[in-house]
């Protein structure tokens, strides 16, 4: 079986967070990321985080830690190219997802994965029914060079990057809480009171 990895995006500056590195904050007890490594690392072959800062902290969690190739915190894109430059040849699919969504799908990749070769698309995307989750996709490591080339031309929205490619487009509106993500302490305890809310 060809191998699925999987990149954690914790390279932002979070900046509505106060600054705080929102992969190491605490939800419930366990720091953001613990919550999304829980969550995927079932459903690929290895994991690497993409940290600019404290990647002492993330090495703890015993996965590769990249910083962005290129400095600048510069957005989502140069983080995912860090872990695409991790993919080798046995790497099928990269699949990138963020370090603050601690609801992520148990089945992100089968769905993505079966989207993405029915289609037989470039990369697949999520959606939550309604809006796309940019930052949630399933690619094809020879992408890289497409996406280096779009940053050094001074662009960073990643829909801009991919829209002249062939995109699957996968809805999870089945699980409308899979996508939600915390920007500000006021969304962090929503999201606490949540988590609560579904322990059994």
């Amino acid at each position: 079986m060809s191998a699925i990895k999987a990149v954690i995006l914790a390279g932002g500056r979070a900046q509505r967070m106060g600054g705080d590195d929102k992969g190491l904050v605490i939800l419930n007890d366990k720091a953001m990321i613990e919550h999304v490594i829980d969550r995927i690392n079932t459903q690929v072959a290895d994991i690497v985080i993409n940290a600019n800062r404290n990647q002492d902290v993330y090495a703890r969690y015993g996965y590769l830690v990249v910083s962005d190739q290129d400095s600048g915190f510069l957005g989502p894109l140069a983080g995912i190219i860090s872990g695409l430059n991790e993919c080798d040849a046995n790497t099928q699919y990269l699949i990138t997802v963020p370090c603050d969504c601690p609801l992520l799908p148990l089945d992100l990749v089968t769905r993505m994965q079966a989207a993405l070769e029915s289609q037989d698309a470039d990369l697949a995307v999520a959606t939550d029914g309604k809006r796309t989750q940019p930052v949630i996709m399933l690619l094809k490591p020879h992408l890289r060079d497409s996406m280096q080339a779009f940053l050094d031309g001074g662009d960073r929205k990643i829909e801009l990057w991919y829209q002249p490619l062939n995109v699957a487009e996968v809805s999870f509106a089945d699980q409308p809480q899979a996508f939600i993500n915390v920007n500000t302490q006021e969304q962090k305890q929503q999201l606490a009171t949540t988590l609560k809310s579904m322990v059994k």
